[in-house]
């Protein structure tokens, strides 16, 4: 991604390719609790949607949009499978997956506006001004939106800043802790250092931003991820 000068574009699954998952993984009878990226980045919910009305009587298929994406979903659907093994419901699942999705909050700092401009997440005059001036941008996915919050001056700040905006929200309450980068492996791993002296972090963990949400802010790209304990 880092290499090429054309803005790069997903697709999600269509409901085809969701339907002959569903036929594989399971069983007739069988209920599946599908869990997605955030339906206003990725229309991959919306295929899911449509699956699952054509798989009724066959399946029931419960398609739930995360409301956000990369770790955000690995860690709903890690909590779901623990509920499922201790001997949860399927609507005590989704309740709680329906209850924690606004809970969880993605906060990340882009080393550049170019691919956001590409993307149409912002205006070109912004990202000129943007590079010229070294400003940094600051980026918050909270229910589903992806939402350019603040510009900062210089890389250093806007991890700091980062920090500092998840540092509001959570204080000294228990989180699971992630990292996520885009191509950046060596910035995300010193924030995650920085973050596991601030956080009050259960556990903790780093790994490369969803592709979706990558394409639309570009390599360069790191943040935190503060999924509370419950």
């Amino acid at each position: 991604m880092k290499k090429v000068s054309v803005f790069l574009k997903t697709s999600q699954p269509s409901p085809h390719q969701f339907v002959e998952f569903y036929r594989k993984i399971a069983q007739k009878g069988d209920t599946i609790l599908s869990i997605h990226i955030t339906a206003k980045l990725s229309g991959t919910y919306t295929s899911a949607v449509a699956a699952a009305e054509e798989l009724k009587g066959e399946f029931n298929v419960i398609p739930i949009d995360s409301a956000v994406g990369s770790l955000g979903i690995g860690l709903m659907c890690r909590e779901a499978r623990k509920m499922e093994r201790a001997g949860k419901s399927v609507d005590d699942i989704v309740k709680y997956i329906e209850g924690i999705k606004s809970k969880v909050r993605v906060i990340l700092t882009l080393d550049t506006l170019e691919y956001a401009k590409m993307s149409g997440r912002v205006k070109a005059l912004q990202a000129a001004l943007a590079s010229v001036l070294n400003v940094k941008p600051i980026a918050v996915l909270s229910d589903g939106v992806l939402n350019m919050a603040e510009r900062v001056r210089t890389r250093k700040a806007s991890l700091e800043r980062v920090l500092a905006m998840g540092k509001e929200e959570y204080g000294d309450k228990p989180v699971y802790l992630g990292v996520v980068h885009a191509r950046d492996l060596k910035s995300g791993q010193a924030l995650l250092e920085d973050a596991k002296k601030q956080f009050n972090a259960k556990e903790t963990m780093i790994s490369e931003l969803a592709i979706s949400i990558a394409a639309n802010l570009g390599p360069g790209t790191v943040g935190l991820i503060l999924y509370p304990v419950e």
